[in-house]
């Protein structure tokens, strides 16, 4: 190991590995020392003095002026005045830096116009839509008021109807009604017996037409069995069955499988003295029409009847007694033997009352 250095005194007395650092071509001048002395290398062995070149002053460094500071150069760094750690203030006459200038999309534009079109034609759908419901409740309101005007008008004409049948007497076209109601009226024929009989009410279920008659017209035939029966009209013959009897009530239905108008029962019952129109097959001659007035009613063995003028024969039982309106009250059904205008027939209450499901 080397001795140590000492830098307070270069050239140790009694040393012999001392560092003069004289210039060797001048040994013995005390001349000036160049520049410091080079460090001591202790750990790998020494380096002799006259391989080490002196040193070399540095030239000087020349440090460009920084812009972030307003110090000058050769000043060195700022005073220790100044705060640790704050923010070098910005140079003079420097303006802030601009803002980036940001662009708008094309397609921003566009979703905006589409946008604001949009919510015009809303407000224009949802003012349209307004308006047509106001006009809507409007022409309503006029639908009302017409139907209320027309059912009162109505009713005011069916007032004066009714007076005017009860002032003359409920005399009403007799040819009228009969050419409106003949069509469903039948003559009735079995191998025994003649009568009439005519469609009435609702169809049945399974189709066809249901007529009622006398159960007298058909009781020969269906006590014997015979349930088969002829419905004839001018020069028509259609096939029909006794499908049910009431021989207390002297009343009895049929069916055929051909479909008829039905005649409707008259909801209230006829007062004495209102015109009648009855249809039959006096002595076989079906479509005779007659005509005549309520005369009264009358109980006959038990049974309610109601007591009519209008010429009826043999052959008639079973037809219908029509009122003004083309509606049935009756079922014609006997007459006196021995005197002319007095003639009896089921009132079509008890028509219905007997067989509801044809009513």
């Amino acid at each position: 190991m080397t001795a140590g250095y000492d830098p307070s005194n270069p050239v140790a007395s009694g040393s012999s590995e001392g560092y003069d650092d004289r210039p060797r071509h001048a040994a013995g001048d005390d001349s000036e020392r160049l520049g410091p002395l080079p460090p001591r290398i202790t750990q790998t062995g020494s380096i002799p003095t006259h391989s080490i070149p002196p040193p070399v002053a540095a030239p000087p460094v020349s440090i460009p002026p920084q812009p972030t500071s307003s110090w000058p150069v050769s000043a060195g760094p700022p005073p220790h005045s100044a705060p640790p750690h704050s923010a070098p203030p910005a140079p003079p006459h420097s303006a802030p830096p601009a803002p980036p200038v940001q662009r708008r999309s094309p397609l921003a534009a566009v979703a905006l116009a589409l946008a604001v079109l949009l919510l015009v034609v809303a407000g224009v759908e949802a003012a349209f839509i307004v308006n047509l419901q106001h006009k809507v409740d409007q022409t309503d309101a006029a639908v009302k008021a017409a139907a209320t005007g027309d059912a009162s008008r109505f009713k005011a004409i069916e007032d004066r109807a009714d007076k005017l049948e009860q002032k003359t007497g409920g005399s009403l076209d007799a040819a009228a009604v009969a050419e409106s109601v003949r069509p469903s009226v039948f003559r009735v024929t079995t191998k025994y017996a003649i009568g009439t009989g005519f469609a009435l009410g609702k169809a049945p279920a399974g189709g066809g037409t249901n007529l009622i008659t006398n159960y007298h017209v058909v009781a020969d035939a269906y006590e014997k069995g015979e349930k088969d029966v002829n419905l004839e009209r001018t020069d028509q013959r259609f096939p029909g069955k006794i499908v049910e009897v009431h021989p207390d009530k002297d009343l009895a239905v049929l069916h055929t499988d051909e479909e008829f108008a039905k005649l409707a029962p008259a909801a209230a019952v006829p007062k004495v003295g209102d015109p009648v129109l009855v249809i039959g097959s006096p002595m076989g001659l079906e479509d005779t029409v007659t005509t005549g007035v309520v005369s009264a009613f009358r109980t006959l063995n038990g049974e309610a009847l109601m007591q009519f003028d209008a010429a009826i024969n043999p052959g008639n039982s079973g037809g219908p007694v029509f009122n003004a309106k083309k509606e049935v009250v009756g079922v014609a059904t006997l007459k006196a033997q021995q005197a002319e205008g007095i003639g009896l027939a089921i009132p079509i209450s008890v028509v219905c009352d007997t067989v509801p499901s044809v009513c």
